[in-house]
Parts: C-alpha cells; structure tokens; sequence
C-alpha cells in the first residue's frame, strides 16, 4: 500500500496531497489573491508566495491525511510546465525532502496529472480512453491506453480555450480572474443571440486566435461587425454601454461557440479511434457549458463520459498524487541530484 506525499506549484496555487494506495486522504490548497490586483499572475510573486506557504501548506496535508513523513514512501512533485520560478520552489522542497527521509522522488508531468484526474474517484474510465484537457495553457486530446502510456493526438497550434476565456473577460472589463465570471454570466444568458465563427482547422487540433480577435472586433465595433471596419469603430463610451446591455448574451454566445469548437473536434477523435470512454479535464473542465455539453454529446453519440470531481480539475496537488502512485509502481522513479531530475515525460 505505497503512501504518496504529493506538490504541485506549476503556477499560483501551492498545493500538497497524500495518496495511499490510490486513494486521496487529503487535498489541500493555498490560493495567491494578490495576482487579481494585476490581472494576472506575475511569476515573481507568485514564487515568493510559494516559499511562503509550501511549509504549512504539506504540514497541512499531512495532519490532514493522518499520516506522518516517516510513513511516506515516494515524494511526488510537478516538474513541468509552468513558471520556472513557482516550479523551482515546489522541485526542490521535494528534492530537499526526498534525500533527507531517503525516500524516492517521482517528477510528474503536469499535464499527464490532469489527465489521470479522472482515474481518483468512481466511475473511472476503461482504457484507453480519450481525454479533452482543456486550461488557461493548454487545449489538447490525449489518447491514454494505460496510467503510463498516454498520446497526444490533438492540440491547439495557436492559443488554449482557457486563455480565450480569459482573454474576453479582460475585453468585456471582468475582473481576474475573468473565465469563472463568463460561466457565470453565461447561465442568464441567450446562446443563440450573437454568432461567432468556427474555426477551419484540418485533423483534431484546435485554433482560437482567430476566433479571440473575432470578438475583440465585434465589441469595437458595439456588435455591428465581427470585421476590422475602422468606420465602424465605436466610442469607449459606446462600447462601454453595449457591453453593459448586453454582457449576459455576449457571454453566453462566446462560451457556447469554444464549448462547441472543444467537444466537435472530441467527437471527431472517438470517430476516428472508435474509443467512446471519453473524459475532460483540466481547469476549464470546470466550466458549467462544457460539462453539460459533454454529458449532451455523450448521450446522442453513446459515449460513456466522465467528469473529476471540481476540487480535481484546477491546479491540485490530488492529480499529482495520484499520477505519482501509478508512476510508483511501475518503478519510474527520478535521480536525487543537485541539477533538476530527468524531464517529466508522458
């Protein structure tokens, strides 16, 4: 029954969890408020606040769990992606820990953890399985024929569905950050009120700067276009009054139209590989349209779907655990050095 203390510091969130035998016994996160001040996450600050926090915050998850470091048998951690600052602090407090207990260190891949998110709790996926991982960095489909063995057959070429959600909270004025409040704003909303364009892309990977520059001109020009028109350009103060009116329907049409582009391209994925045990994850997972629009695909196409539980889908330290506790046992242990551990792979 191996016992697993896990870190993830990718980005803003400080988070540890502990995994015996596959089970989660805590999850446990500390957020960084400061970033909304700025409108996004500044690195500096967020390492900082990592050094802060990562003590409490596993001495947290330990009491938690019930569990002691002496009955740790692996220290898990994010080793990429990120911000190389945030994972600095995360890396080698695991490193630091590993060597003085003489435990082993397993470097997880960020994005494989999202993944394997939908392997904590039942109903879990058969494999293989497809995946939909969906954040504010990301938008890929991964075929995963076993916790170890994963592929990624789609991905965006340009920017990620998160970052398109973020990106038109700043144009509509939403604070930080913005991809929550359009999920929000979108439920008194109509869907079928503005119409924004799919893009054309070939094959199962994914596009959204052309759709991100789509509505920054439909909001400049107050709705009357989705074209650059200088003539038809509105005034800050007209702008300003058109998306005061009617910010509920702008946010449900832009949310529709990336759920829509998100789960065509995933049905296209089960066409194409015949697989229809289909998952999403990753923070935008979390997003109220997608969830719903899965479950609505998987009943007209009879996929077998599945959803982590929301404390699973953003950054956590349970999706690092649990990635670490398959990675344990198929002995995929790092080396306790001084220079970083072996690049994390899928």
């Amino acid at each position: 029954m191996p016992c697993i203390l896990a870190i993830e510091s990718s980005c803003d969130e400080t988070a540890a969890a502990v995994c015996r035998d596959g089970s989660i016994l805590s999850n446990f996160i500390a957020d960084q408020k400061i970033h909304a001040r700025y409108g996004g996450v500044v690195p500096e600050l967020a390492s900082r606040a990592h050094m802060q926090n990562i003590v409490p915050v596993v001495d947290t998850a330990l009491k938690t769990a019930g569990i002691s470091l002496q009955a740790i048998d692996a220290i898990a951690f994010t080793q990429s992606p990120g911000l190389i600052g945030s994972l600095l602090v995360g890396g080698q407090f695991a490193k630091s820990l590993a060597l003085s207990l003489q435990k082993p260190l397993i470097a997880v891949h960020h994005m494989q953890a999202h993944v394997l998110a939908n392997l904590i709790d039942d109903p879990r996926p058969a494999f293989p399985y497809l995946c939909l991982t969906v954040s504010g960095g990301h938008t890929q489909i991964v075929l995963c024929e076993s916790p170890t063995q994963l592929k990624v057959i789609g991905e965006t070429i340009d920017d990620a569905a998160g970052e398109a959600f973020d990106k038109t909270a700043k144009l509509l004025g939403l604070p930080y950050p913005g991809g929550p409040l359009i999920d929000k704003y979108a439920k008194e909303g109509d869907p079928d009120r503005f119409h924004f364009p799919e893009p054309r892309i070939e094959g199962l990977n994914f596009s959204f700067s052309g759709l991100k520059t789509s509505i920054l001109y439909f909001l400049q020009n107050a709705g009357k276009s989705l074209h650059y028109k200088p003539e038809q350009i509105a005034t800050e103060e007209e702008q300003k009054a058109f998306i005061q009116a009617n910010l509920n329907d702008i946010c449900a049409s832009v949310q529709r139209r990336i759920v829509e582009i998100l789960l065509n391209k995933l049905k296209l994925a089960s066409l194409e590989t015949g697989i229809k045990e289909i998952c999403i994850a990753g923070g935008v997972s979390a997003n109220s349209g997608l969830r719903k629009g899965l479950e609505a695909y998987g009943k007209k196409y009879h996929w077998n779907t599945y959803i982590p539980d929301f404390q699973y889908c953003t950054d956590n330290a349970g999706m690092i655990a649990i990635t670490g506790y398959y990675k344990f046992l198929a002995k995929e242990f790092s080396e306790l050095d001084v220079q970083s551990a072996a690049r994390a792979q899928w």
